[in-house]
């Protein structure tokens, strides 16, 4: 009998922990918290996120991080900030409220196309940095921009496949590959995912994991779409692993020709 190959001796290290799941899930705009639980289940992750000021006390969601307590790593995010003072304040609340130094950074530079402001992020990753962070930074989809993110001391970097919501999938995948191909530190392909085979494309490209959230929260059927992006993931590292046959310009047999008739 063939055996499915295992993934569990190729785990994923940010900092210092370990992931055994290389999809990283949102938990927003779910029509209901049971169907977020559910999808968050079959998914298979191991590290959700949520904007901060959705779990603080008073917050409408704020049972969220109890409902998810001993299930998955909870990465609080800064959402919403559009400065770099407003994404470090957030960040401390959120360690004093959920007590983690972990934070996806987000500075926002564009209220229309959620576009990453990057001399604000380099600016707050750099104070958050300083002040023990364990920082996860989303960032456009700029080589240069990501190699700063890592030489002042983010954990991982997160460019953006397309604007956030939009589920277009990967505009560059050019640029995606170059990007992990220089990086000294995980990247993990964040927002515009929509459908499987942008995430198995993201992991084909060389990316050490996907975080999507809308793709899923808006299927017709979130929880098989969880099921799916899961696999998509998985099947995407295998064939990273792998490594793809080379491209050819002329078609080549895949059958032997000799003894065929008239040889």
């Amino acid at each position: 009998m063939t055996m499915r190959p295992s993934m569990t001796h190729d785990q994923l290290v940010i900092a210092d922990r370990a992931f055994g799941s290389r999809l990283f899930l949102g938990t927003a705009r779910y029509p209901n918290s049971q169907l977020m639980l559910d999808a968050v289940r079959t998914s298979g992750t191991e590290m959700v996120t949520a904007a901060i000021r959705r779990v603080m006390p008073g917050g409408e969601e704020e049972n969220m991080v109890d409902q998810l307590a001993g299930r998955v790593h909870f990465l609080p995010n800064t959402a919403g900030c559009y400065t770099a003072e407003d994404a470090v304040l957030t960040a401390e609340l959120a360690r004093e409220a959920l007590e983690t130094n972990w934070i996806k950074l987000e500075v926002i530079g564009d209220r229309d196309l959620l576009y990453p402001d990057m001399e604000g992020t380099l600016r707050a990753t750099e104070s958050l940095v300083a002040k023990g962070f364990v920082v996860l930074a989303y960032c456009n989809e700029d080589p240069v921009a990501c190699r700063k993110l890592a030489e002042l001391g983010a954990a991982a970097v997160m460019p953006l496949g397309a604007p956030i919501g939009t589920g277009r999938g990967i505009h560059n995948p050019h640029l995606i590959a170059a990007i992990c191909a220089r990086s000294t530190v995980p990247v993990i392909l964040d927002a515009g995912l929509g459908t499987a085979s942008d995430a198995a494309l993201a992991m084909e490209l060389g990316c050490a994991a996907a975080l999507l959230n809308t793709a899923v929260s808006k299927a017709r059927d979130p929880v098989r779409m969880a099921a799916a992006m899961r696999a998509g993931v998985e099947a995407g590292r295998l064939a990273f692993l792998a490594g793809r046959m080379t491209k050819r310009e002329l078609a080549e047999p895949s059958s032997p020709t000799l003894g065929l008739v008239g040889t």
